[in-house]
């Protein structure tokens, strides 16, 4: 609040030393009590101080002013240094917050592959010459890998290094003499393992589950004809391109919008709305199934394996024990990674086992599924039972015939508004 006037109690503001002088001035020069000299004294009429003449009084009197004008200048210089510093730590907060939020875009950034740092080709010749540097591969070797390299890149056809084939086959025949806990188990059609390589570890999974899916399709003289321009197991760039050319067909607007409607030469994640726009370019009719959500105790998907079992299990309903059906396997997606299914157990006991292929399994691991003196033991690699399978959200795509051009269109069209059902 504004000083008060020591002789009115006025509220005076910052002009207290001119309301003094204009309505108080008289008394600044009023006498006080008469020392008996014949000299006058004359009384401060704000702390009762006594001086002996009028100047020295007015000099007294324009310090108590000036202490008052200094204390409530110093309040307000208070005030506002405080209001100063507030704006600053404001502001510091605010570029704190920009500088996380950056950071963490970026983190996201590479995460997705979407950080410009480059492919399959940049990441396969910088990982390779990591091993040549670390004495794990001799030069010649580098340059032979690199020369394949190329060549399948030019291509645009996987060179089958990361292959494992017949592991279906040799389930089939295991399954055959199991006679433990499993009642009945139904498999895919023959489908082909791959796993990440040098040139897409840590980010290729979607790729390599398509590979596997594509090894399948090919098998099948009713999706055959569909896949005529693609006869060889595509590389991983080369399925860049063909996401690329689903969406500049009008697939998936909003999902090409994310990678800025480029893959080829990045290492971005792609998961199962590409894979459907892949699929149904190709004239595969496929769906995805959207498990948004646990249905069961402990965070469990008790109606996702129910829905595998039916999948597999429809026009499958014989009394055998091992079916090995013409059914193709399915994508599986999670936050973070994805898997094919390949087939589903039925215990004794009721409960369900999906069988997985997983692109992180080396091809070593994979083969000795092939053995021919396999008691199950490796079977691990494959089996997920429910309570292995607690994601929050899972997402299938799965194939299930042919599309005529105008079904293709129509799902063209589909695709820009919905592309995935939910579970339930």
């Amino acid at each position: 609040s504004p000083p008060e006037c020591p002789f009115c109690g006025e509220a005076a503001g910052r002009e207290l030393e001119e309301h003094v002088r204009e309505r108080h001035g008289h008394l600044l020069g009023a006498p006080g009590t008469d020392t008996g000299n014949g000299e006058q004294l004359y009384e401060c009429p704000m702390c009762s101080l006594t001086c002996t003449n009028i100047q020295i009084l007015e000099e007294h009197v324009n310090l108590h002013l000036e202490e008052h004008s200094f204390s409530e200048g110093g309040h307000i210089r208070d005030l506002e240094l405080a209001q100063q510093l507030q704006t600053e730590e404001d502001k510091w907060q605010r570029s704190r917050e920009e500088k996380r939020e950056r950071e963490e875009f970026k983190k996201l950034q590479r995460q997705y592959g979407l950080d410009n740092s480059g492919g399959y080709k940049q990441q396969f010749l910088k990982n390779m010459e990591r091993e040549v540097d670390r004495g794990r591969m001799q030069p010649f070797e580098y340059h032979k890998r690199k020369a394949d390299m190329m060549e399948s890149l030019a291509f645009g056809i996987d060179d089958g290094k990361t292959k494992t084939s017949g592991v279906i086959e040799a389930l089939c025949k295991y399954y055959q003499n199991e006679n433990k806990d499993v009642r009945r188990v139904w498999l895919s059609a023959g489908v082909d393992h791959f796993h990440s390589s040098l040139g897409d570890r840590g980010w290729g999974c979607g790729y390599r589950n398509f590979q596997m899916l594509l090894s399948s399709l090919l098998q099948n003289s009713l999706y055959r004809d569909c896949l005529r321009d693609t006869t060889l197991i595509p590389s991983i760039p080369k399925i860049q391109s063909m996401i690329e050319d689903a969406w500049r067909e009008g697939f998936d607007p909003h999902g090409a919008s994310h990678f800025n409607n480029r893959l080829h030469g990045s290492k971005a994640w792609i998961g199962a709305c590409e894979i459907y726009s892949l699929l149904t370019s190709l004239r595969m009719k496929c769906q995805i199934i959207d498990f948004h959500k646990p249905t069961g105790p402990t965070g469990t998907h008790p109606l996702l394996f129910e829905w595998v079992l039916h999948y597999y299990s429809t026009d499958n309903e014989g009394g055998a024990k091992v079916v090995c059906t013409s059914k193709p396997p399915i994508y599986l997606q999670h936050q973070g990674h994805s898997r094919t299914v390949v087939g589903i157990e039925e215990k004794k006991n009721k409960q369900l086992c999906l069988l997985l292929f997983d692109p992180g399994c080396s091809s070593q691991e994979m083969q000795k599924l092939l053995k021919q003196n396999n008691d199950g033991t490796n079977l691990k690699l494959l089996r997920k039972f429910m309570g292995s399978l607690k994601e929050k959200q899972y997402q299938i795509v799965a194939v299930d015939g042919v599309l005529s051009l105008e079904e293709k269109a129509a799902r063209c069209r589909a695709s820009q508004v919905l592309t995935s059902e939910k579970i339930p």
